[in-house]
């Protein structure tokens, strides 16, 4: 069987490829592609794979993008961090999907799944499930947030917050007039609930909205370090894997 992995960050590809192999070490991972640009390169001038493995949000766009510029001609499991919402959307298709972080025991029931519908695969079957998703992320991104304020209860709408960020192993949201509060979600859930064109998570500690940047600095080893308003804290350093998506972002 011949494979072909569509995922921008290394470390996934190669985590997703040593799950493959493990899986059945017999199997030919042909390609390893990194953007929206080369898929559509790579579909346009190759001979299709058996099987292609999409991470959904690329450095250049979505991977569904690649669907609608080139002729994808064979089955695809897309690999996801996104919500419970979009993710209903590939079972009501009958598209299988690997949430991220993947692990071994989900990616042999995707193959299995794969090896029993082998001879199912539609194109048609793909576009409809694309633009189930597509709608669902435009329309379930949270709006406000529920905090507590001594013995008061207080709505934050999302558009004024500016940075949500973890401290002492908990997770304050910070809004644009200043104010901090504690909310029951990890950066990791956030991420998946707020919009992706207005934040992006730098790092460990912080998520943050575009409106939240006052000045970024050339730092250390390829990293870059963010001035954010109302705060002079250190530790607002873009990861150095994540550099590359950053700039992608400030210039959606």
């Amino acid at each position: 069987m011949k494979v072909l992995i569509v995922e921008d960050e290394k470390l996934a590809a190669d985590h997703l490829s040593g799950l493959i192999r493990k899986y059945d070490n017999t199997i030919e991972i042909i390609g390893r592609l990194d953007s929206v640009t080369k898929g559509v390169e790579w579909f346009s001038g190759n001979h299709h794979p058996d099987l292609a493995f999409f991470d959904i949000q690329l450095a250049d766009g979505l991977s569904f993008e690649i669907f609608e510029q080139a002729d994808v001609q064979c089955p695809v499991i897309f690999t996801t961090a996104f919500n419970e919402y979009a993710l209903r959307a590939f079972k009501v298709n009958s598209v299988d999907y690997l949430l991220k972080p993947i692990d071994f025991d989900e990616l042999r029931a995707a193959m299995e799944k794969f090896q029993r519908n082998r001879g199912q695969f539609s194109l048609a079957g793909y576009h409809s499930m694309i633009d189930n998703v597509l709608g669902m992320l435009s329309d379930n991104y949270k709006q406000r947030f529920v905090v507590k304020v001594g013995e008061h209860i207080r709505s934050i709408p999302t558009s004024g917050i500016l940075y949500f960020y973890s401290l002492d192993k908990a997770t304050f949201l910070h809004t644009a007039d200043d104010h901090n509060y504690v909310i029951d979600y990890s950066l990791d859930q956030l991420e998946q609930l707020v919009d992706p064109k207005r934040f992006f998570k730098i790092n460990r500690k912080y998520l943050l909205a575009m409106e939240a940047i006052t000045d970024i600095i050339t730092y250390s080893n390829s990293r870059l370090k963010v001035e954010l308003k109302h705060t002079h804290d250190m530790d607002a350093i873009v990861a150095r894997e994540k550099v590359s998506k950053f700039k992608q972002w400030l210039d959606q």
